[in-house]
């Protein structure tokens, strides 16, 4: 399924979101020179982690970890090693010329490039060991590794107890998303939030679904060994949390008042892009592209806040949890209303919704996610209720990449035959053609592929 999802792999960088998690006989070889980052706050560096009898081997040892994680994290040939690119990836004529666009000497250096392209880590809890062109590295997702670096390897210890001492619980999504967002949404931390000023100098368009960057960035085996300690992942579990806490996040930052405005103006970030980027001419002839949008209750020709998560939370809730899915069509339809009014009643009404966002999220969390679940939202996804609002580009991104997640969800699962998927495949990647040019989009066209792919979905129940 590689191909189809190409479109993502350019949208978003990727995260490095799977456990490098260990119980190991053997002390790391960097151990000694990290001895001195004491707090559990101080981040050791990626060298500490690179041992040969930890997980700096050439190739997998088939035991309690693979041992060849930080070759996986630095793959040149796959989305695997996009983290141990990152800062490399500041070097580029490309993204030196955005430094320049905003008036920074360099992007390598520039603060509000590092906080996402290396590990935000602050002066004072950098070990011996750490270095910034390592670019994203093992403790961005696991954490400032001093607390806990002796005892995830320490015979007798538990994945509790590392956690209790400062280890990410990724295996948990919601922690796992919560994580991925900071960088592929954003935080409201420094260095940590792509402002439209940095997109129109040339900053790319901001992705992300969580169980998709999760299969990227996999370097884990989830084996039985695995299963005991931490449990089985869930990908239609995993797509349906990462959904609402974007949303939930989204709306966070909206709220801040240093993230939601930009001098006189609204922070365009949180808009879709597509509703003011269109075509336009002054021919007499022309026509608008535009096409109206039932759930943004919003006058022509205002800006509409990007609702990408809303639609799928939409989908997702009218099967996992109908109890709350008319609360998110009141409250998202009540935002889209308030943001036509002024900002205090906007800001109330995102409060609103995030709730609504954030009670999916814990309800996503302990609901069933299984073979009825997934094809089931698949229909909610391209039914005609949900399609109507696939009038913008980020939308119906959102839409394709989550036909294809669920599909292959079930797929690892063991749930579908990946021969009968790989059947369908045509009426997949015609979906995928539909968006692949954000300036080319037509949303009829669109409706219609995504139409002709769900249709040889339901085949496979």
């Amino acid at each position: 399924m590689g191909r189809s999802r190409n479109l993502a792999i350019v949208a978003a960088s990727t995260c490095l979101l799977l456990a490098l998690l260990v119980v190991l006989v053997f002390r790391p070889e960097g151990a000694q020179a990290t001895a001195q980052a004491q707090s559990s706050g101080v981040h050791v560096g990626v060298a500490s982690c690179s041992g040969s009898t930890c997980h700096g081997r050439s190739e997998p040892t088939g035991k309690v970890v693979r041992q060849d994680e930080l070759m996986i994290w630095q793959d040149e040939s796959s989305p695997a090693g996009a983290h141990s690119r990152a800062w490399r990836v500041l070097q580029s004529q490309r993204s030196q010329a955005i430094a320049r666009r905003l008036g920074k000497a360099s992007a390598t250096t520039e603060p509000m490039c590092l906080g996402c392209h290396a590990t935000p880590a602050a002066a004072n809890a950098r070990g011996g060991r750490f270095q910034t062109s390592d670019g994203v590295g093992c403790e961005s997702c696991h954490g400032p590794a001093s607390g806990w670096l002796s005892s995830h390897y320490a015979v007798g210890a538990s994945h509790a107890q590392n956690v209790a001492r400062g280890l990410v619980p990724l295996e948990n999504p919601r922690a796992r998303a919560d994580k991925c967002l900071d960088c592929h949404f954003g935080s409201a931390q420094d260095g940590q939030f792509v402002t439209h000023r940095i997109m129109a100098a040339g900053h790319p368009r901001i992705a992300f679904e969580l169980d998709l960057f999760t299969t990227l960035q996999q370097h884990h085996n989830e084996d039985a060994d695995y299963a005991q300690r931490k449990g089985r992942s869930n990908g239609i579990q995993q797509w349906a949390v990462g959904q609402a806490l974007a949303l939930e996040r989204s709306l966070a930052l909206y709220s801040n008042p240093q993230r939601g405005t930009e001098g006189v103006f609204p922070e365009f970030y949180f808009f879709d892009c597509h509703t003011c980027h269109r075509r336009i001419s002054d021919n007499p002839n022309f026509e608008p592209t535009a096409l109206d949008n039932p759930a943004r209750p919003i006058p022509e020709g205002m800006p509409a806040y990007n609702d990408e998560n809303m639609i799928m939370l939409a989908a997702a809730a009218r099967v996992a949890a109908p109890g709350v899915a008319q609360r998110l069509e009141r409250d998202s339809r009540a935002f889209h209303q308030a943001i036509a009014k002024d900002r205090p009643s906007a800001v109330a009404a995102a409060g609103r919704l995030r709730e609504t966002a954030r009670a999916l999220g814990t309800a996503f969390s302990t609901a069933p996610m299984g073979r009825q679940q997934a094809f089931a939202i698949i229909d909610a996804i391209t039914s005609n209720a949900i399609s109507e609002r696939y009038t913008d580009y980020a939308g119906s991104v959102q839409a394709v990449m989550a036909t294809d997640t669920l599909l292959s969800a079930l797929v690892n699962s063991g749930q579908v035959n990946a021969q009968a998927v790989n059947a369908i495949r045509a009426d997949i990647n015609s979906a995928y053609r539909a968006v692949r040019d954000p300036n080319d989009y037509q949303p009829r066209d669109f409706r219609a592929s995504l139409g002709r792919a769900a249709g040889a979905i339901r085949r496979l129940k």
